[in-house]
């Protein structure tokens, strides 16, 4: 007599094809309730006045309304384009050329690696408050060298309009440089060596190698480096509120503190909720455009 034979139900086949899912379930409702119900609570709030203390009142445009009517937010909007303007650049070129350096094989080019990297694993506190003694007018570091080895007297860095920004530009390089050199050098250690080899038998100088062949074939890197620096850029926050807290006269106050400031200071959530979506569309249409122009100057092998 023929019977069918007992498969437990770990074996079915339809068990097997669902197991992965299974796994990940988990991850997935994590992810859908805590993250995605975050965003959901987070763009509603965005068209309310709630004060963290009384029920959300619905306001609908309001917030929205009164930013873009607020001199205040374009002031902030500007601070916080014109400081990724300045540290974006300097970023990717510091971080290319810093790559270039140590990718040669050197006796203990290995420390040289480890010493431009160690910035990036230190806490932006600590960074921010031994460059704000850095930068005393009065007896700081840097002001000291510009007298002795200069004869320049040094501007107030920190309490000036003018120098507030672009120090803190500054500092955020430093800080940050040896994560995108470590990028740009498992870029550089990627391409085969015959390129430059056979460029190198046609005559071809370091230069001309430079431009020929090791930017070209960095140029998906590159891509990587520019739109993580960008968006990391646009969300200055603990420098800020480390060194200036926005000052002088709201010079350094950029997008991100200015939502912390509404938030939790003058506990305008609905308000701050509704800047923090601007800052996200900004981030997300630089975003999009990079990977728009990607096609003109990506080489992809």
């Amino acid at each position: 007599m023929n019977s069918k034979p007992n498969i437990p139900p770990y074996e079915r086949s339809g068990f097997r094809r669902a197991q992965p899912y299974l796994y990940l379930l988990p991850v997935l409702i994590g992810v859908v309730v805590v993250t995605g119900g975050a965003i959901v609570a987070a763009f509603l709030l965005g068209f309310t006045d709630w004060d963290l203390v009384r029920p959300p009142v619905w306001v609908g445009f309001a917030n929205f309304q009164a930013m873009f009517r607020s001199e205040q937010f374009y002031q902030v909007l500007g601070n916080t384009f014109y400081f990724v303007g300045i540290t974006a650049p300097l970023m990717v070129v510091c971080s290319l050329g810093l790559a270039l350096l140590v990718n040669r094989k050197l006796r203990g080019i290995t420390f040289f690696r480890t010493i431009y990297f160690f910035p990036v694993v230190t806490s932006m506190i600590a960074v921010a408050v031994v460059w704000g003694w850095l930068y005393n007018p009065e007896f700081g570091f840097i002001n000291y060298l510009l007298r002795e080895w200069f004869g320049i007297q040094g501007p107030g860095w920190l309490l000036s309009t003018s120098w507030a920004l672009p120090a803190i530009s500054l500092m955020t390089v430093w800080k940050g440089v040896g994560y995108n050199m470590l990028i740009f050098l498992a870029g550089l250690q990627s391409i085969p060596d015959q390129l430059h080899e056979s460029a190198l038998i046609d005559g071809a100088g370091g230069a001309r190698r430079l431009f020929s062949i090791t930017l070209p074939m960095l140029s998906p890197t590159t891509f990587f480096v520019v739109v993580i620096t960008l968006i990391g850029s646009f969300q200055l926050f603990e420098q800020t509120y480390t060194l200036t807290q926005g000052g002088p006269a709201n010079s350094t106050l950029t997008l991100s503190y200015h939502i912390y400031q509404n938030a939790f200071q003058y506990f305008r959530m609905g308000y701050a909720t509704a800047m923090a979506y601007v800052l996200f569309a900004i981030t997300l249409v630089v975003t999009i455009v990079q990977f728009r122009m990607q096609k003109r100057w990506v080489y992809y092998q």
